[in-house]
């Protein structure tokens, strides 16, 4: 039986820290709120699947993709307005 081996040496070396820096925990805590409507949309996607939607998941959706721009604009408005930001 013949092993097969790399021959070179790992492009990425192995991290000790794989835990989020400071940094990356506030940038998902301030992008939040577009997860949390993307997650709502895509449930309300969810649901109309296995089924032609109804005018009430119509509206759900609309309603959700509405929350979704909401989410984004606001994020970006806070980013464009404060230069502490990255």
């Amino acid at each position: 039986m013949r092993f097969i081996v790399a021959r070179q040496k790992a492009v990425t070396p192995p991290s000790a820290d794989v835990e989020p820096t400071d940094a990356e925990l506030d940038a998902i805590e301030r992008e939040m709120p577009v997860i949390e409507a993307q997650i709502e949309l895509l449930d309300a996607q969810i649901i109309t699947l296995d089924r032609s939607p109804c005018e009430l998941d119509v509206r759900r959706i609309r309603r959700a993709r509405r929350r979704v721009l909401a989410a984004r604009r606001e994020l970006a408005n806070r980013t464009a307005s404060s230069p502490e930001v990255a």
